[in-house]
């Protein structure tokens, strides 16, 4: 997809939100334009739900926003006394549209100073585990990633299997360029060795700024050349990757 696609999946995104919470957001004391107006009304929506603003920083940052919106649908719905298992995962499993129902087919009330302290010990577990894997992602995508080392390249330095800790900030992290993805793994699901990723919606290829520059005799993880003489891989079906899932060599 190109700018041009993103930006008008993003209003698309934008008008499905503001038809399914417009009257939640009046009913929150809030004005129903607000429900409208990107970004602001996730701002709004964090204020409505007794959530942290910087949560909204997590709902644009590819691969943890798919942790965060079947939160934010939760979340949503129990501030509006929509407490119940079942109900939680009917927001999570229609993909928030569980939302337009209670929006047109309910009379719900706010409740704006609910507890946010899970009510279950079963709850407690999941809200750590999301925690926990959101922090982890976000560590493992940006800053920090485990590497084994594959080959024997490296012999006298480094030998095969040897594990290492491989900084991305320092050089500028790249962005994933793959929206849709497993988490905490590189391009297969380990144990069953499915594909973890789809190939659809790409974002384009963005690095952000880094603080320093690659010297000589730095060792460095990269991903095999595009375009060299040599043919790494037959161009069969099924091998070519998103540059964010090739496979990475010291």
């Amino acid at each position: 997809m190109d700018g041009t696609q993103w930006i008008l999946f993003m209003l698309i995104v934008q008008l499905v939100h503001f038809l399914g919470t417009w009257k939640l957001y009046v009913k929150a004391g809030r004005k129903s334009w607000e429900a409208a107006i990107p970004i602001y009304n996730a701002i709004v929506l964090m204020k409505i739900i007794n959530r942290p603003k910087w949560w909204v920083f997590l709902l644009f940052i590819p691969i943890i926003n798919l942790l965060m919106f079947p939160v934010v649908w939760v979340e949503t719905i129990r501030s509006f006394g929509r407490n119940s298992l079942l109900e939680s995962w009917l927001a999570v499993l229609t993909l928030g549209f569980y939302i337009y129902y209670i929006n047109y087919a309910q009379e719900v009330t706010y409740i704006e100073n609910r507890s946010l302290h899970p009510k279950t010990a079963l709850g407690e577990w999941v809200s750590s585990i999301v925690f926990a894997i959101v922090a982890a992602t976000l560590v493992h995508t940006y800053f920090i990633q485990p590497y084994v080392i594959p080959t024997g390249s490296l012999e006298r330095t480094l030998r095969i299997g040897d594990l290492l800790f491989v900084s991305k900030f320092h050089y500028g992290a790249r962005t994933p360029m793959t929206t849709i993805a497993a988490p905490m793994v590189h391009d297969t699901l380990p144990g069953i060795g499915v594909k973890s990723y789809l190939n659809k919606p790409q974002l384009p290829y963005f690095r952000l700024p880094g603080f320093t520059k690659v010297k000589r005799n730095d060792i460095v993880v990269f991903s095999w050349p595009a375009d060299t003489v040599y043919q790494f891989f037959r161009k069969d079906k099924g091998v070519k990757k998103p540059i964010d899932k090739k496979s990475n060599y010291v």
